[in-house]
């Protein structure tokens, strides 16, 4: 299994899966074309292709996941390695709301301490960035978290971080981003420039772009995306159109490797170096399929060409 070290020397595997449709009804149609049993099976097959990290959220599901990843948990002798977040809400001014929403966590989760606590988003509200990251390295240095990420922040925002927690002796270890051939914003508004000269690694979610690089959803297909993405541009015929000449290269070089648009997209974040993905995994197969982007390598003039494609699409 390849692995990435973050900055405080904690080793992941160079992919995870993330959570957010695990118990979520609005965005997406937990209880509908999926329901408890596929995620367990998702995360049974994870765990056996050798993908031993989630992400998840408290607000993912409102809780929801992070108790059925705890009761999965459960189930298993194998290791796991979990990241959740913290939202930073109005209401929550005082430093011990960290703590409070940690135990909370951690107790949905049915672990004493995890690997990774993200700030969700970067609102200062009331308490502040040094408070919230004075709060984190406590929790760090009391052993219930291992490292410390942050979420859509900013490259002005992320280094704030860092310098905040540098002088906590902590690391900031990392970014999690929307990242993927269709959300490449990082790479040119300084996110990604930051991050490598800080050593801070980027998790990759929507690395699919919620599902639009499988190959699933075509012009010509009527298959046609539950929930909240029905509405969205992207999965009418017009913006498939859009992004036909990606996929079709996408599938041109899965051919060559006997691997699958999504395995490609997927090894192509891999491919950057500081990256790990965490897609999303619905079922057993869209594990499976998720771990099958690593054990193998594009080219470096495949990684080029699929750039060069997908530059602003």
């Amino acid at each position: 299994m390849q692995t990435v070290t973050l900055s405080n020397g904690l080793t992941l595997p160079a992919l995870g899966i993330g959570t957010w449709a695990w118990g979520d009804s609005i965005f997406w149609s937990y209880g509908k074309d999926y329901n408890t049993d596929n995620l367990h099976d998702a995360f049974k097959a994870a765990i056996a292709a050798g993908v031993n990290f989630f992400d998840t959220a408290e607000i993912y599901g409102f809780g929801e996941s992070e108790r059925l990843l705890g009761t999965f948990m459960q189930g298993t002798d194998q290791p796991v390695q979990v990241a959740t977040k913290y939202f930073p809400l109005p209401w929550r001014f005082f430093k011990d709301a960290v703590a409070d929403t940690l135990t909370a966590s951690l107790k949905r989760l049915q672990v004493p301490s995890i690997a990774l606590y993200q700030v969700h988003w970067p609102f200062d509200f009331f308490m502040g960035q040094p408070t919230l990251m004075e709060a984190l390295a406590e929790e760090v240095k009391q052993g219930r978290i291992q490292a410390i990420g942050v979420s859509n922040y900013s490259a002005e925002q992320m280094q704030r971080a860092y310098d905040l927690l540098a002088q906590q002796d902590i690391p900031l270890a990392v970014n999690q981003m929307q990242y993927s051939l269709l959300a490449r914003q990082i790479e040119t508004n300084g996110v990604m420039q930051v991050a490598k000269e800080r050593d801070v690694a980027i998790l990759a979610y929507s690395p699919l772009a919620q599902g639009l690089l499988t190959g699933k959803y075509t012009p010509e297909s009527d298959t046609s995306p539950l929930g909240a993405r029905r509405i969205d541009p992207r999965f009418k015929k017009e913006g498939l159109k859009k992004i036909e000449p990606l996929l079709q290269t996408l599938q041109e070089i899965g051919n060559a490797h006997d691997k699958t648009v999504a395995q490609v997209s997927l090894n192509w974040l891999v491919m950057q170096g500081n990256v790990i993905p965490i897609p999303g995994a619905k079922n057993a197969k869209q594990a499976e399929q998720n771990a099958g982007s690593l054990g193998w390598s594009l080219s470096s003039e495949e990684v080029e060409r699929i750039g060069a494609v997908s530059v602003g699409m």
